[in-house]
């Protein structure tokens, strides 16, 4: 379904049923992304680019987001000077939160050889390019779907199936949402996602500035081995870019590790 070869990424994407492939390379003396589009409707071509602009966050005001970094004790060493953090995107936010899913209490190795046999098994075949055959399967062939039979414990395989029927009765929808708090709200209703998947699916599916998984063992760690309500006292200083904070420390950022007992203190 997706790949990279270098520093060039290629996926298979579906818009109103038919299939098609993009691929996506930096052109660092041009200072932008390259877009090659393989799709059979050319009135779609507009859609696939701003969806595209969304994975890869090209819209971030960077210089707006590092001033309040720089004014912070925590994070001021970690900020790049002459670069911007961006916030990974999704192509399709179905598809993220499933990964999402996948990936919950276990590594990333793991969670992508999950998604690998998901879409083996259930992703309608297509004819893409350097190996792509698959799309991702939509909540109709999820919700339908024995997700057992590809290895994921009962637990996943129910969140997923539970995710994938509110998904096709509208009680989740990721367009037009206005309030984020009550999208939040509407995912930890469903049996099996967690704050930690609510705030990530906000971060890169709904791209959320301010969202703040605070529960995140890594962040935690790296934050002086602080308590997630710690953690989350210590961000509200990160306003309205906590997203962009989170990538700074998960990019292995310097950070003031000492200060952040003293500051919640």
């Amino acid at each position: 379904m997706e790949r990279t070869d270098g520093d060039r990424y290629a996926r298979t994407i579906e818009l109103n049923g038919k299939s098609g492939w993009i691929e996506i390379a930096p052109q660092p003396e041009k200072n932008f992304l390259s877009v090659r589009v393989q799709f059979g409707d050319s009135t779609q071509l507009f859609r696939i680019v701003e969806r595209v602009r969304g994975m890869f966050d090209v819209d971030a005001d960077w210089s707006a987001i590092s001033k309040t970094f720089h004014a912070d004790p925590v994070l001021r060493r970690s900020v790049p000077e002459d670069l911007g953090i961006r916030i990974p995107g999704s192509w399709d936010p179905f598809e993220l939160t499933v990964r999402a899913i996948l990936g919950q209490q276990v590594s990333v190795a793991a969670a992508t050889a999950a998604a690998e046999r998901l879409v083996q098994r259930f992703g309608p075949s297509c004819q893409g390019a350097q190996g792509l055959t698959r799309v991702f399967p939509s909540p109709q062939k999820l919700l339908q779907a024995d997700l057992t039979g590809v290895g994921l414990t009962r637990a996943k395989a129910e969140a997923i199936r539970a995710f994938a029927e509110a998904v096709c009765g509208k009680q989740i929808c990721f367009e037009g949402v206005l309030d984020m708090d009550e999208f939040r709200a509407r995912l930890l209703a469903i049996p099996g996602i967690g704050r930690w998947t609510s705030e990530y699916v906000a971060m890169r599916a709904l791209r959320d500035p301010d969202a703040f998984p605070s529960g995140d063992l890594e962040l935690r760690q790296r934050l002086g081995n602080c308590t997630a309500r710690e953690l989350e006292q210590c961000s509200q200083a990160w306003r309205p870019w906590r997203a962009y904070a989170a990538m700074l420390v998960w990019q292995g950022g310097s950070v003031e590790t000492p200060r952040i007992a003293r500051k919640i203190a």
